[in-house]
């Protein structure tokens, strides 16, 4: 590790699942945080700017629109000097404009907003599927990627595989009594990481050389966890027999182009058939490192780190249920 400095570090999309976090951790690490928000933020737009504050404590929180310009140096940047810019924005949705709105255009202007502040280093939180890009958020977060290793800055892009919250859509149902619904065979698989884990990691690419200027692809602990292991794991910590339900994946292969020739016709179902795109892609791509030569997923390869394991959350939120967990509308997947 490099000397430890206290930075002034500059956040955008710090009221999301994985900000939140990611400014916490910051902020106890002895940084000076400026956390840039809209006025109503969170899930649902719900959250208040007093909610902001007492969530993202420590930090300033100042309050703006970073699909404006304009808006991120007035109101954000307020023409003083940031070291860091890290970026956890992320479309909510997933859908086409929403995509290219945040998961590209935002994050550039929050690029450009640091240059201007003379910022040296970009940390950035992307994902683990962009290297087999199908969907438009994929494509709009490589853009963005392509356009940050070229602009000169330090980087550190780090490419987490599913969070714990992204993959405990089913707990309350399995609770219930209901089947674990499972899409094929159930073999995709994950090296799900906390929440608190990835902040972790990703504020040590502030202060770790070896985590500057490269994509960083990582994991949770453990080995790698297949959708079937996830369901057979609830069920024994249960203490009840497996049952599970099974879903073809061919069912997207007739929704999506029905959904993509109404699209054609009426624009409100262009997002509908890229949400069946995004359905598909989860419940038939593995969310592990991708071998370029063969095609194929590699679990061993895929980087793990940090000490949260999966059983414990599931005990947790069986117990305790998910409340302030939200993930945002495509959470499903």
């Amino acid at each position: 590790m490099g000397e430890k400095q206290p930075k002034r570090i500059f956040v955008v999309g710090a009221t999301g699942y994985i900000g939140k976090f990611v400014v916490r951790e910051l902020v106890g690490r002895g940084h000076e945080v400026v956390s840039f928000a809209r006025e109503r933020s969170g899930v649902g737009a719900s959250a208040t700017p007093g909610q902001m504050r007492q969530e993202l404590k420590g930090s300033e929180v100042r309050l703006g629109d970073v699909s404006d310009p304009d808006s991120l140096l007035k109101n954000g940047i307020r023409g003083e000097h940031f070291d860091v810019v890290v970026s956890c924005l992320t479309s909510r949705t997933g859908g086409v404009k929403d995509a290219w709105n945040i998961d590209y255009q935002a994050t550039r202007n929050a690029l450009d907003a640091g240059i201007a502040a003379g910022a040296t280093h970009f940390l950035l939180l992307s994902a683990i599927c962009v290297q087999k890009p199908l969907l438009e958020f994929q494509k709009a977060k490589l853009k963005f990627e392509k356009e940050l290793i070229e602009s000169g800055l330090t980087y550190s892009i780090v490419r987490p595989t599913a969070f714990f919250k992204s993959i405990a859509g089913q707990v309350e149902a399995v609770k219930k009594g209901k089947p674990f619904v499972m899409f094929g065979s159930g073999e995709t698989s994950c090296k799900p990481i906390s929440e608190a884990d990835l902040a972790r990691f990703m504020a040590d690419c502030l202060e770790d050389p070896e985590r500057q200027n490269k994509i960083l692809p990582v994991g949770g602990p453990g080995k790698a966890i297949s959708a079937r292991e996830q369901g057979e794991m609830l069920f024994e910590i249960l203490g009840r027999e497996p049952k599970f339900k099974r879903m073809p994946i061919r069912m997207f292969d007739i929704i999506i182009p029905v959904l993509s020739i109404f699209a054609k016709l009426f624009p409100k179902f262009e997002d509908k058939a890229e949400f069946a795109r995004i359905g598909k892609y989860y419940c038939s791509e593995s969310m592990l490192l991708l071998n370029p030569e063969t095609g194929t997923y590699d679990a061993d390869a895929t980087p793990s780190y940090g000490s949260d394991i999966l059983r414990d959350f599931y005990k947790r939120v069986l117990k305790e249920g998910m409340a302030g967990q939200e993930l945002g509308d495509h959470a499903m997947f």
